[in-house]
């Protein structure tokens, strides 16, 4: 059923971009590389279902998520395609896990300790922390010890792969990179038989260091067509296309005259005659308080908020009169010119990852090609 919407304010989201950065990334790698898609956190803000549809439509052959909810809710669109879970799960998760063929992260030896006697079949991905410092496998006796585990104990556990995350492969400076790859490979030597996948490259390093391709890269950040970093956004090996905007509609206009003020705190006080404009956009959309100096796109045109932004609205200041329920662009492109999501980060004092994370739910997400 579609969804019938009355408040103007919506997030676009491009699948065809989003395919496009798949393919493009397809390209360049080794063609015994597969893409991981990662639709964690509602696919970065830009919706978990539709994207991961897309990204196996554009030749993903994996998707992963952080938590066994976000797992479950994709078998609950019939999404059948291979799930792995990137956080820790609890072992109250392996029946559920075995029923709806969900691969979960081996990250501890007391992980697999409190796994013994499970009798269901279950794949998992050995994590190692290679040196991001969060959960894996920092000791190869450890790990010895937990394949040791497997074989002796009664257990379904199937170890189908071994992966890493990198901390710093968006960086120019290389080094703890290299020490990271290196730790990682002897953590390999550890395994009498590799598991069929080994993969450690996230968006960046699958950009950056294509020697560490392996079996497949976590394509993340830049599936959306965002760059982890100022940096790799200079040194991007192909173009990247963006695949959210933010729109909205005037819902008001007043014309205010010189010593006025708009909004909490009378924060805001026109300095001449001047034209107002409200939205109906505010922080509890993810249009955070410290936006307030962001401008938006009104007729192709860059306008400033004005005043505290509200929790539902804010008050931007136009250039004159204009009609009730004239387009708004607050993220994206309108005529020739364009607000990016890397510019509400550095105004955030962020990176462009929380910035999509931030948009709520209660915005609707429309999608096209």
């Amino acid at each position: 059923m579609s969804q019938k919407l009355y408040r103007p304010t919506f997030v676009e989201v491009n699948l065809q971009s989003i395919q496009t950065n798949i393919a493009r990334l397809k390209e360049m790698l080794p063609s015994s590389t597969e893409v991981i898609a990662v639709v964690k956190a509602n696919a970065y803000g830009h919706g978990d279902i539709e994207v991961a549809r897309a990204a196996i439509q554009a030749g993903a052959s994996m998707l992963a998520v952080a938590t066994p909810e976000e797992a479950l809710h994709l078998r609950d669109f019939d999404i059948k395609e291979e799930i792995l879970v990137l956080g820790a799960v609890p072992v109250s998760f392996l029946p559920e896990a075995s029923a709806q063929n969900i691969t979960l992260t081996a990250y501890s030896l007391d992980w697999f300790f409190a796994t013994k006697g499970n009798e269901k079949p279950v794949k998992v991905h050995i994590k190692i922390d290679s040196g991001m410092g969060r959960i894996g496998f920092s000791s190869t006796q450890d790990l010895l010890t937990a394949l040791k585990f497997l074989n002796e104990e009664p257990n379904s556990l199937e170890i189908t792969g071994v992966y890493t995350h990198f901390a710093t492969a968006d960086d120019v400076n290389t080094e703890y990179f290299e020490k990271q790859v290196s730790r990682f490979e002897s953590f390999l030597e550890v395994f009498k038989e590799k598991p069929k996948m080994i993969h450690t490259s996230n968006s960046a390093a699958a950009l950056q260091h294509p020697s560490q391709s392996w079996d497949a890269v976590r394509f993340g950040i830049s599936m959306y067509g965002i760059a982890p970093s100022p940096y790799l956004n200079d040194h991007l090996p192909f173009s990247l296309e963006k695949s959210l905007s933010l729109h909205t509609e005037i819902v008001h206009i007043k014309k205010v005259n010189k010593g006025d003020s708009i909004g909490y705190g009378a924060a805001y006080t026109a300095e001449t005659e001047e034209w107002i404009g409200t939205l109906p956009i505010g922080y509890a959309d993810g249009l955070l308080r410290k936006l307030h100096t962001q401008k938006v796109l009104v007729e192709g045109k860059r306008v400033p908020i004005v005043g505290k932004i509200c929790m539902d609205q804010c008050m931007i200041r136009l250039n004159g009169p204009v009609d009730i329920g004239e387009k708004v662009v607050l993220l994206g492109r309108q005529g020739n010119e364009e607000i990016k999501v890397e510019e509400w980060a550095t105004t955030l004092q962020t990176i462009p990852y929380e910035v999509c994370c931030t948009l709520s739910t209660r915005i609707p997400r429309i999608y096209h090609k």
